[in-house]
């Protein structure tokens, strides 16, 4: 069963409006979205997202998820000029370019990441950085997506993460500390003149083991808890306990502040919840 829990239109007719369109997908096992731009302008059209009242336990039953959400959709039945689609999961690892064999995939996640024989591994390169993302796409989700689109793009959603943070904090010298929280897992990136100083991905389930990640990472980086900047990006808000807790140890604590307009007047979703599948 799928639970929508926000959908945003600024154009009525937006099917049957003649414009070029891009869209963005991001899937994770606890949910799906997808935002609708103008590929020429890059002017959102329409986002929405799907959560799922169980996470998913296996790609399998993540698709039939995704079936489902596409077979009752118009919206995605529309022809459009690009389509990219993120995955979001923690079985990645990131290489620097210099140290990276594409023939030897399986051993840079064997450090990180349990893989199977079978298992389809692809990496991304950061436009950014000298670095490349290696990971394990849903592989059966692309085979169907390409059923419905054809030829598309896809990346790790760490990949356009990082990419965009280094892009945000390039006139910032200082190290810069961003979260990056999904429903049951959270991204931590370190940002220093534009260099990528950390990375890594978090599951966690209690407020506690949220704290305790983010604790123990600042204090590896000698960052003192009272004086350094954390920024929130993603599902998070300033009343939820994990806000509360961060900031039971964290005095400098603020949300990424965006250009994008677009959840600007909306009281269900902040307008930095989906900073990665936003254009």
């Amino acid at each position: 069963m799928t639970k929508m829990i926000v959908q945003k239109k600024t154009i009525n007719n937006i099917i049957k409006d003649n414009y070029r369109k891009a869209l963005s997908i991001q899937l994770s096992l606890d949910g799906f979205s997808f935002c609708i731009s103008n590929s020429f302008t890059k002017e959102m059209q329409h986002f929405t997202v799907f959560t799922f009242e169980e996470t998913s336990t296996t790609p399998e039953f993540l698709l039939s998820k995704i079936e489902e959400i596409f077979n009752d959709s118009t919206l995605l039945k529309q022809d459009f000029e690009t389509v990219t689609v993120i995955h979001q999961n923690n079985l990645s690892t990131l290489v620097p370019s210099p140290l990276f064999n594409e023939e030897e995939l399986n051993l840079y996640l064997d450090y990180n990441v349990k893989t199977l024989t079978n298992d389809y591994l692809a990496f991304d390169s950061l436009s950014q950085l000298d670095i490349k993302t290696v990971y394990i796409p849903y592989v059966n989700i692309n085979n169907y997506l390409f059923q419905q689109f054809g030829e598309f793009e896809y990346k790790h959603h760490s990949t356009i993460l990082i990419d965009k943070l280094v892009l945000h904090s390039k006139n910032n010298s200082e190290k810069q500390c961003f979260v990056h929280v999904s429903q049951r897992n959270f991204d931590i990136v370190i940002i220093e003149n534009s260099n990528l100083l950390f990375y890594n991905s978090f599951t966690f389930q209690t407020k506690e083991d949220f704290i305790y990640y983010i604790l123990f990472t600042a204090e590896q980086l000698k960052l003192n808890p009272e004086k350094f900047q954390l920024v929130f990006i993603g599902d998070i808000e300033k009343e939820s306990e994990l806000y509360h807790i961060t900031y039971q140890y964290i005095r400098n604590i603020d949300f990424i502040k965006l250009e994008n307009s677009f959840f600007e007047n909306e009281e269900d979703v902040s307008n930095h919840s989906h900073y990665i599948t936003l254009p």
